[in-house]
């Protein structure tokens, strides 16, 4: 992989795939300010595409598998354009940043197989002489803003569904991390999908998301961010009843047993705590180690957290990139500070990296309690901390302490025992021997002030439908 690293467009293979303007109504524009365009174009044009929808421009669900299927061809096309922009945006390793983007294709090939299969049912009826049948149907224009930590992926797993449905949708993608959207959507459209169809306005300004949850032209809206936004926007979306799907912030438990293999749990832990430099909202917040196992646990998890190295993205031997903003360096920094303060043992880490990037060094701290901040906030950064407790019951106890309920993990090898935690835990997701719990075919999305809603699976198609019930009376016997 070459890359130019003075500039690294300048590697793209098609230019063209850097874009810096917004995309609204079938034309690309630029603005004085994206919200104007989002205020005055997309939202006041979006009614005729509510009245055609993708539903009639390709009328067959399965006319509209063939069109996802083309725009999952030519992501994977452009895998390595696409990977180049992701890591230069974002910061991630070009490693990750490639596989985010296989990702975020598996997510449009699933929808386009899942667009046929949008199945309604024939119900026997309790009156003589009738019919009852379910059907399908596309909810309408969707509202769609997503997070900077995957800017692929988390278009193509609210998109895809979508557009498979029958649905347009107006994307407002992050302000720190727009340009992997732009290059989607490009791709989009040159694979026949309706310009009209999609439309992505680029600003920081707050007030196009509160557009979006109030306005009603738009059915439905789809949200992953943090819980205090989250509860916001579902506020402002009841006052038109709208339908909304909410992937919020996480405080996952990792749990260690002492049957379990450590080798395992350590390249679990490795990949759940460090992918994104810890920047995920499934990542393992709090590491729970049985009492028995800990200091063996530790030692082989601080043995391969020094192997990490800090630096460009774009450096073949650059397993950690830099964190988003000066923001998350500093609370990552509280957070380590604060365990420190409260008893809490270094053990390797704990200080802002080399140079002037926004780099934090891999950090592990064991000895942690409950008084520490990380207990109850969410460190979205490269610090593990390990408590250490004694029975299963403790263990559940300790998970499930936090108001969040997106993720949590669990490494055993006794069948009985992972059959029992993983029932309790109160998550929407249960990583068992395993730090990897997302995949095109899994049901992503938590209980509790995690949010609500279900991406990708089967059960993601259904976000962006309504099931209508048709009952046919005096029926000739």
């Amino acid at each position: 992989m070459a890359v130019d690293l003075i500039n690294p467009l300048a590697s793209l293979s098609d230019p063209t795939l850097f874009i810096e303007d917004a995309f609204v109504g079938g034309h690309w524009i630029k603005a004085k300010t994206t919200f104007e365009v989002l205020g005055e174009s997309p939202l006041t044009s979006v009614e005729p595409v509510n009245g055609s929808k993708i539903s009639n421009v390709a009328n067959l669900e399965r006319a509209r598998g063939n069109l996802l299927r083309k725009w999952y061809e030519l992501v994977e096309k452009n895998v390595r354009d696409l990977a180049i922009i992701l890591c230069l945006e974002n910061g991630k390793t070009y490693a990750e940043a490639e596989g985010e983007v296989k990702y975020a294709a598996s997510f449009i090939k699933w929808f386009a197989e899942e667009a046929p299969r949008a199945y309604g049912d024939t119900i026997p009826s309790s009156q003589a002489n009738t019919t009852i049948m379910t059907f399908r149907q596309p909810i309408g224009v969707c509202g769609i803003i997503t997070p900077w930590n995957f800017p692929a992926a988390m278009i193509t797993r609210k998109v895809a569904p979508a557009l498979a449905a029958g649905c347009s949708v107006v994307i407002k993608p992050p302000s720190e991390t727009p340009h992997s959207c732009l290059a989607l959507t490009k791709l989009a459209v040159e694979a026949g999908i309706p310009p009209a169809c999609i439309n992505v306005c680029t600003t920081k300004d707050r007030a196009a998301a509160t557009e979006l949850a109030m306005n009603s032209l738009v059915n439905k809206l789809s949200f992953t961010e943090s819980t205090g936004v989250g509860k916001k926007l579902a506020g402002l979306a009841s006052t038109t009843l709208k339908k909304t799907s909410l992937e919020l912030g996480g405080n996952a438990a990792l749990i260690v047993f002492d049957d379990a293999d450590l080798d395992i749990a350590v390249a679990g832990t490795m990949v759940s705590k460090f992918r994104c430099t810890g920047q995920t909202c499934v990542c393992a917040n709090r590491i729970f180690v049985q009492r028995g196992v800990s200091e063996k646990f530790t030692a082989r998890l601080v043995e391969k957290v020094n192997l990490l190295n800090m630096g460009s993205g774009f450096d073949g031997q650059t397993t950690q990139g830099p964190l988003v903003n000066k923001a998350a360096v500093e609370k990552v920094d509280q957070h380590v500070k604060d365990a420190l303060s409260k008893g809490g043992k270094l053990r390797t880490g704990g200080s802002s990296g080399p140079g002037s990037g926004y780099f934090y060094k891999p950090t592990v701290i064991s000895g942690a309690s409950t008084s520490m901040l990380v207990a109850n906030e969410e460190t979205f950064g490269p610090l593990a901390l390990i408590w250490e407790f004694d029975t299963e019951e403790e263990a559940i106890q300790l998970a499930n302490s936090t108001e969040f309920g997106l993720a949590n993990y669990m490494f055993s090898s006794d069948i009985g025992r992972i059959m029992r935690v993983s029932q309790q835990l109160q998550s929407g997701m249960v990583g068992v021997n395993t730090g990897l719990i997302s995949a095109a075919e899994t049901p992503f999305g938590g209980v509790k002030e995690s949010g609500y809603g279900k991406e990708g699976s089967k059960y993601g198609l259904e976000e962006y439908q309504v099931l209508k019930s048709v009952t046919i009376g005096n029926l000739q016997a």
